[in-house]
């Protein structure tokens, strides 16, 4: 699993499959560029709050992915979790688990 850099990549998975929950909005597409890596990004807007709470937010994501992506995630996908203003940093962490496993879920039913 490697971490996206890149906002090209950001872009295009903002034009491919998406889900929203209560604490995140998940967005998802395949490469179909035959490598195997799981690539992941994390973005917070400034409606998250200043940089101290945006931190937190992406913080609590990769917790959240560290934890709970690998079982649902597919080889050669890009995800791109975003922050939700109010609900990312307040949620608990195992509804946030619970809602990360719940879009990979409705994104794989998709394909």
């Amino acid at each position: 699993m490697t971490v996206l850099r890149h906002r090209a990549d950001f872009l295009r998975a903002a034009r491919a499959l998406r889900r929203g929950t209560d604490g995140m909005l998940l967005q998802a597409r395949h490469r179909d560029d035959g490598d195997p890596t799981i690539r992941v990004g994390y973005t917070c807007s400034k409606k998250i709050g200043n940089a101290v709470a945006r931190n937190r937010a992406k913080r609590r994501l990769r917790a959240v992915v560290a934890e709970a992506l690998l079982p649902g995630a597919k080889p050669g996908w890009d995800y791109v979790l975003i922050g939700r203003p109010g609900a990312t940093i307040d949620r608990e962490f195992q509804a946030l688990k619970s809602d990360l496993i719940y879009a990979l879920r409705k994104i794989h039913a998709q394909t």
